[in-house]
């Protein structure tokens, strides 16, 4: 049989309990693994974060919208006063941009735009 002692008293030797001490190297380490999930999420929601766009497929058939098509010299602003002369052109030139998915609303000339619905004759 062997005996058990328990004692007090401070350790010394091999089994003296040692304290973690981080060197600077250390603690960069640490952080990285530590912020290392949070990368790896954001990165996955800034890739897959275009899947909620409207594809093609899931768009309207071709010809269910009037188009109108730019002539040299319209602008935005032009096409909505003739299109829908009784109805606030800001109103007409951002449901426009919105179907159109135009940015800063600059057309060219021979470009199609569709006309939004409540402003079709």
């Amino acid at each position: 049989m062997s005996a058990i002692t328990i004692s007090t008293g401070t350790m010394t030797g091999a089994a003296a309990a040692t304290r973690l001490r981080l060197t600077a190297r250390g603690r960069r380490v640490l952080a990285t693994l530590a912020a290392l999930p949070a990368v790896v999420a954001l990165s996955v929601a800034m890739i897959s974060g275009g899947s909620a766009l409207a594809t093609r497929a899931d768009g309207a058939p071709a010809g269910a919208f009037d188009t109108v098509t730019v002539q040299a010299g319209d602008s935005l602003w032009a096409i909505a006063e003739r299109v829908a002369p009784a109805a606030d052109p800001r109103d007409v030139v951002a449901a426009f941009s919105r179907l159109n998915g135009l940015d800063a609303g600059l057309v060219s000339a021979g470009q199609e735009l569709a006309i939004p619905a409540e402003y079709a004759d």
